[in-house]
């Protein structure tokens, strides 16, 4: 075989492109190929590599083989330099079998394979048959360990079906001779049950007749003793029903009552307030009302209709919201995050909700109205450990239940009349607690109200 100059193609490269294969590797010589280029590949310096791979330098030969196969098989085949690199790297490595292959003489003992591999790398002088040649004989190979497996296969199988043979002969004959024995015992039972019978038969008939009036007279207990039963059953389960029904009706004849009695107590409560409150903002003195006291007029020092109209407060003077809870009863719930989140967003949940009660709990303490605070229990991860601050009641949603018809449940639960202000920038909120009869106001009104008490 030719040596090529350094740095220059192999003086060969003519010769391997006269000689090409006229079809493609098999699989076992294309994967020892493979593996002899990614031994090979980890003498050469990283300059002596082809670009393409060059990346896989620093990879082991396993990983080489794995990861850089078909791009180290494409460069062997087209870049003649890289493939002298590496066929010299072979030589030094297995000089015998390189030895034998360039002079077409490659050993009778040496593996098809192996044959292959090395004359496809290093390119002798009818390289093309040997490789074809040491395909073919690998293959021959392959299906003569396969006409083996083969044969061992069915032998084995052969075996296995005279074993089984002999088994089922035997068990055959081992059934038959069980099935006469069975017949022989058969015959004997039945002389004997012959024999048995008629001498069974004699009292069969006095037997009969008795069991016959046992079954009678144990039928017409039975049937007695069943309807007893059934209206037993049926008594109790009327008497069942009943006191359930009777506790059911007492239960919600007393709830009921609790109910209604708390809510006209609370009514009453706040008509009461309001009505004291109305007297002393009035003035009242504590005379009855004469006739000329009914005649609509404007008296000296009183304001007319258009002044009193002047006095109204803005939706967004926190003037606004003392006047709501100054009114008697007053009862003011507030959605708790639709607060938070317009107020300061920016804080954790958890600070969120303490820096809201806190200044909640401040306004209760100085308007003296009942105070709710209402959260949505899904944006909870675990439950809250929360001491409610003083003069506030904290309450969560349940789940499946959002915060905005918690609010409404509690404007439906107070008594027509009560002053309910209910806090929210949540439009749906504000709209459907109108209708229930509270006051809406919205969420910056709250806080410009709650910056006043810091």
């Amino acid at each position: 075989m030719e040596q090529p100059a350094h740095g220059g193609e192999p003086a060969g490269a003519a010769g391997d492109a006269a000689e090409t294969l006229d079809h493609p590797l098999t699989e076992g010589v294309r994967r020892r190929v493979v593996a002899l280029v990614a031994d090979a590949f980890g003498g050469l310096t990283v300059a002596e590599l082809p670009a393409p791979l060059r990346q896989y330098a620093r990879f082991t030969a396993s990983r080489r083989a794995k990861f850089a196969g078909n791009a180290m098989a494409a460069a062997l085949e087209s870049d003649p330099l890289f493939r002298q690199r590496i066929g010299e790297r072979f030589k030094q490595s297995q000089p015998e079998l390189a030895g034998a292959v360039e002079t077409g003489t490659p050993p009778a003992a040496a593996d098809p394979v192996d044959v292959a591999a090395a004359a496809y790398v290093l390119r002798p002088a009818g390289w093309v048959k040997l490789v074809a040649a040491a395909g073919e004989e690998a293959q021959r190979a392959d299906a003569e360990r396969a006409d083996e497996a083969g044969r061992r296969e069915l032998e084995r199988l052969r075996e296995e079906l005279a074993a089984a043979r002999d088994r089922s002969r035997s068990e055959t004959e081992q059934l038959r001779h069980d099935l006469e024995a069975a017949r022989k015992e058969a015959e004997s039972l039945q002389r004997k049950l012959r024999s048995a019978q008629s001498d069974v038969k004699r009292g069969e008939a006095a037997l009969r007749r008795a069991h016959a009036e046992f079954e009678t007279a144990r039928a017409e207990a039975a049937a007695h003793l069943s309807s007893v039963e059934s209206e037993s059953r049926r008594t109790k389960a009327r008497l069942g029903e009943v006191e359930a029904a009777l506790e059911a009706s007492r239960r919600t004849a007393r709830e009921g009552r609790s109910v209604e009695d708390m809510r006209l107590r609370l009514l009453l409560d706040t008509v009461l307030d309001a009505a004291q409150g109305l007297r002393r903002e009035l003035a009242l003195p504590p005379v009855s009302v004469h006739p000329a006291d009914t005649v609509d007029a404007v008296e000296p020092g009183r304001m007319s209709p258009k002044d009193i109209a002047a006095r109204a407060l803005s939706e967004t003077d926190p003037a606004l919201l003392d006047q709501l809870l100054a009114l008697p009863q007053a009862h003011l719930v507030v959605d708790g995050y639709n607060v938070t989140k317009t107020g300061y967003p920016t804080m954790p949940l958890e600070k969120q909700r303490l820096r809201l009660l806190g200044s909640l709990s401040a306004l209760a303490a100085r308007s003296g109205a009942e105070v709710t605070c209402v959260f949505d229990g899904a944006e909870l991860a675990a439950p809250v450990l929360l001491a409610p601050p003083r003069g506030v009641r904290v309450l969560f949603s349940k789940p499946g239940v959002t915060a905005d018809e918690l609010i409404r449940q509690l404007v439906r639960a107070e008594p027509p009349g009560r002053p309910v202000v209910v806090v929210s920038t949540d439009r749906e909120v504000a709209d459907g607690v109108a209708k229930a009869g509270a006051r809406p106001v919205t969420s910056a009104l709250l806080l410009k109200r709650l910056s006043r008490l810091s």
